[in-house]
C-alpha cells in the first residue's frame, strides 16, 4: 500500500458537507457501485431521522469507522467521503487490506445540524464559536455507553449510542475508528494499547500534510502517554479514578455519562484509534523551548482565569433562567458545562499542586494550552451561551433580562474573540490536510492489524 500516493489523491476539499449533503452523496456512491456498496438502517435519531450504515463488501476482517461522535467534528465525514470512494473504486487496495468496511457518516446528525452555521465559513475562530454546539456530558453520544463502576451506574444510552451498539455487537469490529478532532492546537492520537510499530507512521502524517503534532498539554492530566502526541484512550473508569484521587466527593455525578465505544467494544478485542485533529494552529503547538514559568503556575494561572470566566457566566445565568422557557439540547449544555466545571477544576488544581510533573518550567507548547489554547476553549461554552439567548428572544421571550444577557454575551464573544485573534499567530488548516491524516492514520492501522493477526 502506498500510503503516500494516497495522500496525494486527497482532494482540495473547501467546506464541510451538511447532514442532507453526506446523504444524498451516500446514496449516490451506493446507485454507482452496487453489489459492492450498500446501505440499510440501524436506527433512528432522536429527532427520529433513519442512521444509515454504508457497508462496502470485502474481506473476512471488519472496520468499523464512524464520523461525528461530538456533532462538532465534522472532519471525520470528510473522511469517510473520501475513503469509502476510494475503496468503491480501487480494488486492488480494499483486496490488499482484506476487510469488509462499515461507515456511519454522522452518527449524532441532530446535533450537526445545529453546527451547520459555520460549515461553510468564514473559518475564523470567532465565527466556529458564534454557531458552535456541543451536547451535554449525558447527551453525548460518544460517553454514553453502559458501565457500573463503584458510584458510576450509567444504563440509558441514547438512541444513536443504542445504533452503534448493534453494529459493535453484529460485525465485532477488529478495528474501531471514532473520527473525532480537537479545535485548536496540533495532531495527537489516541489507542486502546500499545502498537509501537506505528509510532512512526503516526508522528510522520503530519509533516506529509503540513500540521504539527500536538506537544502541549494533554486534554486530561491522567492521560497515560505511549510517545510523543500518542496517548492511550482515556476511559470512564480512569476519569472517575483521577477525580476521586484528587477530592471530588461523588465523581459520578460530576462526570454526569457512561463509557465510551471503546470501552463497549473493548469485549470483542477491538483496536480503537482515534486521531484528534484542529481546525486552526500556531506555531507554538509543539515548541519544545523552556519558558520561564512554571508548567505548574502556567496550569493555576489558566484554572484561575476559567474560574473568573465561569463565575462571570454562573452569575448572567443566575439572573436569566427564572425566564427561560425553552428545553433544548444548547440549553442542557450551557447547564451541564457549568455545573460540572467547578469539579474539574478543584481536581485539576490538586493535581497540579502535588504533582512532580508540574515542577519543572514549562515549554512552549505547555504555556500556550494554558494562556491561549484554553481561552479558545472558553469562548466556545460563550458562543452556546449567546445562542441559547437569542433563540429565547426568538420565540417570543420579552423578558428584560435575557435581552440584556444576550446583549452582554454577544459583546463578550465578540471582544473575547477579536482579542484571542489578535494574539494568535493562527492559520486555517487545509480540510484536506486534515482528512488526509486520518485516512492515512486508519488505513496503515488496518495494514498493521492484519499483519498482527
Amino acid at each position: 500500500m502506498d500510503l503516500q500516493a494516497i495522500a496525494r489523491d486527497i482532494p482540495d476539499y473547501t467546506h464541510f458537507l451538511t447532514v442532507d449533503e453526506l446523504n444524498t452523496s451516500s446514496r449516490r456512491l451506493v446507485a454507482e457501485f452496487p453489489g459492492l456498496a450498500s446501505l440499510r438502517t440501524v436506527g433512528q435519531t432522536r429527532r427520529g431521522d433513519p442512521i444509515e450504515l454504508l457497508t462496502i463488501a470485502g474481506g473476512p476482517r471488519q472496520a468499523f469507522i464512524f464520523g461525528g461522535p461530538h456533532p462538532n467534528e465534522p472532519i471525520g465525514t470528510m473522511t469517510i467521503e473520501y475513503l469509502s470512494r476510494r475503496l468503491c473504486e480501487d480494488d486492488a487496495l480494499r483486496a490488499e487490506l482484506g476487510y469488509t468496511w462499515h461507515f456511519i457518516k454522522a452518527i449524532d446528525a441532530d446535533g450537526m445540524r445545529l453546527n451547520e452555521g459555520w460549515f461553510k465559513g468564514p473559518f475564523t475562530p470567532t465565527n466556529y464559536a458564534r454557531h458552535f454546539f456541543r451536547p451535554a456530558p449525558f447527551d453525548q453520544v460518544e460517553w454514553t455507553f453502559p458501565i457500573e463502576y463503584k458510584t458510576l451506574k450509567f444504563n440509558s444510552p441514547l438512541p444513536e449510542t443504542q445504533a452503534l451498539m448493534r453494529v459493535i455487537d453484529e460485525v465485532r469490529p477488529t478495528l474501531l475508528y471514532s473520527l473525532h478532532n480537537s479545535g485548536f492546537g496540533g495532531v495527537y492520537y489516541y489507542v486502546s494499547e500499545r502498537c509501537e510499530a506505528l509510532y512512526p507512521t503516526f508522528h510522520a502524517l503530519p509533516e506529509w500534510f503540513g500540521l504539527a503534532l500536538d506537544l502541549g498539554e494533554p486534554e486530561m492530566s491522567n492521560a497515560v502517554t505511549f510517545a510523543p502526541a500518542i496517548y492511550q484512550m482515556l476511559s470512564s473508569k480512569d476519569t472517575y479514578d483521577y477525580l476521586e484521587q484528587n477530592g471530588v466527593a461523588d465523581p459520578a455525578q460530576t462526570m454526569q455519562s457512561g463509557a465510551s465505544s471503546a470501552e463497549y467494544a473493548g469485549r470483542y478485542g477491538s483496536f480503537f484509534l482515534v486521531v484528534e485533529l484542529p481546525y486552526y494552529d500556531d506555531p507554538r503547538v509543539n515548541d519544545q523551548t523552556p519558558t520561564d514559568i512554571l508548567r505548574r503556575d502556567a496550569i493555576l494561572q489558566n484554572l484561575d482565569a476559567q474560574d473568573e470566566f465561569d463565575g462571570w457566566m454562573t452569575a448572567r445565568m443566575d439572573a436569566v433562567k427564572a425566564d427561560l422557557r425553552q428545553e433544548t439540547p444548547i440549553t442542557r449544555a450551557v447547564n451541564a458545562f457549568l455545573g460540572m466545571g467547578p469539579a474539574y477544576r478543584q481536581a485539576e488544581r490538586q493535581w497540579a499542586q502535588t504533582s512532580e510533573e508540574t515542577n519543572r518550567p514549562a515549554t512552549q507548547a505547555e504555556y500556550f494550552s494554558n494562556a491561549l489554547g484554553s481561552r479558545f476553549y472558553r469562548m466556545l461554552l460563550l458562543g452556546m451561551f449567546a445562542r441559547m439567548l437569542e433563540a429565547e428572544i426568538a420565540t417570543g421571550n420579552s423578558s428584560p433580562a435575557i435581552r440584556q444577557v444576550a446583549a452582554e454575551a454577544r459583546a463578550r464573544l465578540e471582544e473575547q474573540g477579536a482579542d484571542l485573534e489578535g494574539r494568535l499567530n493562527y492559520r486555517v488548516l487545509p480540510i484536506r490536510s486534515l482528512v488526509g491524516v486520518q485516512v492515512c492514520a486508519g488505513l496503515a492501522t488496518a495494514a498493521y492489524l492484519r499483519d498482527r493477526g
